[in-house]
């Protein structure tokens, strides 16, 4: 079965087409600016690349020059052999525990659950929209990325806050990168043999930290929106709330402030920088910013780990690292697991060194003798798609 895995941002759309169940990607690519001068698209499969400058008005232009694209290519013969579409949804609030078929209901749903997530929903409905318009006989599936942690219970979700917000506007925590979380969960039950009690550190640009019980997310960090939880590149992470109002008093606009939090803060706001292998070269030369920044950086990513810990009652599979700062960063992780040492945790610095997923290495990067196994591995979230897809259409 041919079937794409689809993530439609507001001006952009990235796809990839697997062969499944083989899990084969055919081809995959992106359509960027979409709506905006310059928009352009890019497609790679077998050993071939293919980069051009297009006037792309909306998403259904982007698809529709997708399609032919497949078409021209001969990467498939006709538009009916793509029997179905997986959509990254951001946000599915407290309505879906898995992905599902997309149904008018379920599309009026995401439309009802913009106001949660007024940059992404919108944006994946335009998808889901250019390719019911395209390839009609397509079965469509989406995908959310609050699906994994809706397993919460009610304590672990709930804020310390009048119920009535809960129950009459749905302020609560949600929690956010499903798809990522799902994928390593799944992963590393297949590698332990067990329905395992994880710690995964899902570690980007934007980050966030799950505590998984016999497969199911019991806690995570990000709340009601992906500014909570963990110090990020450009977001802040957990504060006290109270400084907004101060720095309202101060003169600064409530847009200001929201957009200093999510895109000038974290590592941003602290060091001047986001970009970790910037902020490593800084590090290693002890620069003082540079220094600050990234103890703070690991000190909550650390805390939270001993937070699940402690959730987990102790009884701790694995940790696990990924995510392009989690694969790739060995001075991140390394400064992570130094502070979780009281744990037992023994970091191996040489193969944690050597463990990084560009190179194609992944693994356990703590020796042999340390309390809890600590893994490197690579996420996939347009695989973890591919496979919700495939296992709602098959």
């Amino acid at each position: 079965m041919k079937l794409l895995s689809v993530n439609a941002g507001s001006s952009t759309l990235k796809f990839r087409m697997y062969e499944m169940p083989e899990e084969k990607v055919i081809v995959k690519g992106a359509f960027d600016r979409i709506g905006i001068e310059g928009s352009n698209y890019s497609l790679k499969f077998d050993d071939k690349k293919i980069e051009r400058e297009v006037p792309l008005k909306d998403h259904n232009d982007a698809v529709k020059i997708l399609l032919e694209q497949l078409v021209e290519n001969k990467i498939v013969n006709s538009l009916e052999e793509i029997e179905a579409v997986g959509h990254r949804v951001v946000h599915g609030g407290s309505k879906y525990a898995e992905s599902v078929e997309i149904t008018d209901d379920v599309i009026k749903e995401i439309e009802n659950l913009s106001d949660l997530a007024p940059l992404h929903n919108p944006a994946a409905l335009k998808g889901i929209k250019a390719f019911k318009n395209n390839v009609p006989k397509a079965k469509m599936v989406a995908c959310f990325d609050t699906a994994f942690h809706q397993t919460m219970a009610e304590e672990a979700f709930l804020y310390p806050v009048p119920y009535e917000w809960y129950s009459k506007y749905g302020v609560r925590k949600y929690g956010f990168h499903g798809m990522s979380h799902k994928f390593i969960s799944e992963k590393l039950n297949e590698m332990l043999g067990k329905k395992a009690n994880l710690i995964i550190c899902h570690i980007g640009s934007g980050a966030s930290i799950s505590a998984v019980a016999k497969g199911k997310c019991i806690d995570t960090t990000m709340g009601f929106t992906p500014n909570a939880g963990i110090m990020m590149g450009t977001r802040s992470g957990d504060i006290d709330y109270s400084m907004i109002n101060y720095l309202m008093k101060k003169g600064l606009s409530l847009e200001t402030i929201d957009t200093k939090l999510n895109k000038e803060s974290g590592l941003q706001g602290i060091i001047g920088m986001s970009d970790l292998r910037d902020i490593d070269e800084a590090f290693e030369k002890k620069e003082e910013k540079a220094v600050l920044g990234v103890n703070m950086y690991t000190n909550r990513i650390s805390e939270y780990i001993v937070k699940y810990y402690l959730k987990l009652q102790g009884k701790v599979d694995a940790i696990c690292f990924t995510a392009g700062v989690g694969e790739n960063d060995d001075i991140v992780r390394a400064e992570v697991l130094k502070k979780l040492a009281p744990l037992g945790i023994k970091l191996d610095e040489k193969v944690n060194k050597e463990t990084l997923i560009r190179k194609g290495k992944e693994g356990i990067i703590t020796k042999k003798s340390s309390s809890i196994p600590v893994y490197v591995l690579g996420t996939d979230e347009e695989l973890m798609i591919a496979r919700d897809t495939f296992k709602i259409v098959a």
